[in-house]
């Protein structure tokens, strides 16, 4: 991925313009000597370097305070000093939270939560467990059923009482389903993608050391049990024996042994998708993992993953984790069928190639191995995705869904859709305000439209800090900008006060409504990137807020103390409010855009830049036409900046032809020099277990933050 970047040469002449702040027309003297800007990085041609010094800039605050975080024993205050990374993270104004998953309108036919609600890892998108019913369940029936859920939880009685309940209410139980998906498969090796689209169909093929149930318990999975040493460095699992791999065609292709875990671990180091960094320092602390990563230790048996036995799997740590156990439903941790991935060309370490003509594995679901719940059976782009139960999975007799498909959608025909609910054809509806319409106008709304849960996503609006790709593909996407406005924004998106102003200046209410409708604006909207109550202190802890000690008391949640932070940064953000982090916009604010572009002015003009009205920084928005609703929010997002900002800033919407098109541009580059954008919000993170660093970590520089490529670095 480290290759270098043409940097983009153009000389600048400076101009005299009229330079305002929003809201005030103050001239230029024209006698005003005149400075021509000069790119502080226009000596560094290779992209890494370029990268590494573009972050110091930037971001070298954050990743001092993250560090200090990482390097914390203590529990507790681990998680007071993350709160203070994550106010610096913020503070620097390189991206706007936009909004989480859930907290819309949804009609369904899939009971609440019988698959597990737990907030990270890839276990909520297994669907073995899930009820579904023939008919459209209605809302009332829906609430009832989450208050049991929270009344009963723990005792393991949910998913029986949930058939008992629905029975008794008329509804039909099914064994099949069908559902929407909206974006084909990258890869079909789950131990090589970090995209959601690919990890949520994946998920379904096999299964990981533990699971956690619909009632939010841990619960043995390929791995019957497991302990830990006494200096909680050690982890060591008893695996299941009986498991065995299947084709697509439900053949017989190995046993599962401890070894496929080691396999997997090796192969996912190997092949360097973007999720290496899960099982390095800082995350999941595997010995030896950056060391192999780095390419420093060749031999993978020096790594802290073996298998002692045929059916014992050890992990052995650099220091103690107690969140480890929070990672293995993540993809990293699942296993791969050694024999069958060598049968399809495969190679570990020096040997590794994907790119050779003998190498077969992942290139489609029928050269995968399964040892999960359900197989493969046929995958058409743009089209399908049906699954089918594995007979041989060691758990079948238990599974609730003996088939499902995933039918392709690109949301456009929002009647179709609104349709294929009813009659039958899919068993979910997601309703934006078009089929919200809709249903109101059929009689259906008030029966069956509940608003879903929120979950523990971030989307975010990212700021592209170097960019460097005007266009995708052969013409696709092509930036209208003249090479002198190219340069400006560059020098524009390098300022901390620019980058506040373009935050403050969205209106993520008005934004979110053109999806949600009015009544339902605020309440997806999130403020930070890791939700405030992702965790809470569990003792007093005493940590330093920009010199001064502060002390909190156990049960003080994380974010408070980013908010602290913020404040005592002088940064005019509120992303905890005393009871939360979402559900209210705490970053929209005419005045304080105003106040910070007034700020951006003053500087940019000291480096050779003017900026007014008529003179302004122009930022591209891409923007996926397919559906009126994106270009809709696209449209709100463009008049909120240009209105808030007083026209210093002017927004160019870019328009994609296909959902392919616009992901291609925004959401499956590989490195920050091909996202081409000013600002984006396809993209965000959904956490991959227990701890904070789940969310920070993907901001770390030199290719071991998987999100920091948003930004138009690494």
């Amino acid at each position: 991925m480290k290759k270098l970047l043409a940097l983009l040469l153009v000389a600048v002449m400076a101009i005299s313009v009229v330079a305002c702040a929003p809201g005030t027309n103050t001239p230029t003297p024209t006698d005003a000597p005149k400075v021509e800007y000069v790119d502080p990085f226009k000596d560094i041609t290779n992209y890494d370097e370029l990268s590494a010094a573009v972050y110091e800039e930037v971001l070298g605050d954050f990743y001092a305070a993250y560090q200090t975080a990482l390097a914390e024993k203590n529990p507790s205050k681990r998680y007071a000093l993350m709160g203070i990374a994550e106010a610096k993270l913020l503070g620097a104004g390189i991206f706007l939270p936009t909004t989480s998953q859930g907290g819309t309108y949804q009609m369904t036919k899939v009971a609440p939560y019988t698959n597990t609600p737990i907030l990270y890892g890839n276990d909520t998108y297994r669907f073995h467990d899930r009820i579904v019913t023939a008919e459209p369940i209605k809302a009332d029936d829906i609430a009832t059923m989450k208050a049991k859920w929270n009344e009963i939880k723990g005792t393991g009685t949910y998913e029986e009482w949930v058939k008992t309940y629905l029975g008794e209410q008329g509804y039909t139980i099914e064994d099949t389903a069908t559902f929407y998906f909206d974006a084909n498969l990258n890869f079909w090796d789950v131990l090589a993608t970090s995209f959601a689209a690919d990890s949520e169909i994946l998920v379904q093929t096999y299964d990981g050391l533990t699971e956690v149930d619909m009632e939010n318990q841990e619960q043995p999975a390929l791995a019957l049990s497991y302990t830990v040493s006494d200096d909680g460095l050690t982890y060591t699992f008893q695996i299941r024996e009986g498991v065995v791999w299947v084709d697509n065609q439900g053949r017989k292709v190995a046993d599962l042994t401890a070894d496929d875990f080691v396999a997997g671990m090796q192969h996912m180091m190997d092949v360097a998708g973007g999720l290496e960094y899960l099982v390095c320092a800082g995350c999941a602390n595997i010995v030896n993992a950056d060391e192999y990563v780095a390419g420093e230790v060749t031999d993978f048996a020096e790594v802290g993953v073996k298998a002692v036995d045929a059916y014992t799997l050890q992990y052995t740590l650099t220091e103690v984790t107690p969140y480890f156990p929070t990672m293995l439903g993540y993809g990293v941790f699942a296993p791969m069928s050694r024999s069958y991935y060598e049968s399809m060309g495969g190679k570990f370490g020096a040997d590794f190639d994907d790119t050779a003509e003998s190498y077969l594995y992942g290139k489609g679901p029928d050269s995968i191995a399964y040892c999960g719940p359900y197989v493969v059976t046929s995958y058409t782009p743009n089209n399908s995705i049906v699954l089918q139960a594995n007979e041989s999975y060691w758990n079948a007799e238990n599974i609730n869904l003996k088939s499902f498909t995933y039918m392709y959608t690109d949301g456009s025909d929002s009647q179709k859709m609104y349709d294929d609910f009813f009659n039958g054809v899919v068993d979910t509806m997601g309703m934006n305000t078009e089929r919200v319409t809709i249903a109101k106008s059929a009689g259906t709304f008030d029966d069956y439209a509940y608003v879903s849960d929120t979950d523990a996503t971030t989307y975010c609006g990212f700021f592209n800090l170097r960019r460097a790709a005007f266009v995708t593909g052969e013409g696709i996407g092509q930036s209208p900008k003249t090479e002198e406005q190219i340069v400006r924004t560059g020098a524009a998106m390098l300022n901390q006060n620019f980058r506040l102003a373009l935050a403050t200046s969205i209106d993520r209410g008005t934004y979110n409504a053109q999806s949600v409708g009015e009544e339902l604006k605020l309440t997806s909207l999130v403020n930070s990137y890791t939700p405030g109550n992702y965790c809470y202190l569990s003792e007093d802890v005493t940590v330093a807020i920009n010199g001064t000690d502060k002390t909190y008391t156990a049960g003080t949640a994380y974010g408070q103390i980013v908010q602290d932070q913020l404040d005592a940064d002088g940064i005019k953000l509120t992303v905890w409010n005393g009871t939360a982090s979402s559900g209210f916009d705490g970053w929209y604010s005419k005045d304080n855009a105003a106040a910070y572009m007034a700020k951006a002015i003053e500087e940019l003009k000291a480096q050779g830049i003017e900026v007014s009205a008529e003179n302004p920084i122009y930022i591209d928005l891409p923007v996926n036409t397919t559906t009126e609703t994106a270009k809709n929010m696209k449209q709100a997002m463009k008049q909120s900046i240009e209105d808030a900002t007083g026209g210093c800033i002017k927004c160019n919407l870019v328009e994609y032809a296909t959902r392919d098109d616009y992901l291609a541009a925004t959401y499956r580059f590989e490195v920050g020099k091909d996202a081409n954008y000013d600002l984006n919000d396809g993209s965000g993170w959904g956490p991959d277990y227990g701890d904070p660093s789940t969310y920070l970590g993907t901001m770390l520089p030199n290719y071991a933050g998987y999100m920091t490529k948003s930004l138009g670095i690494f």
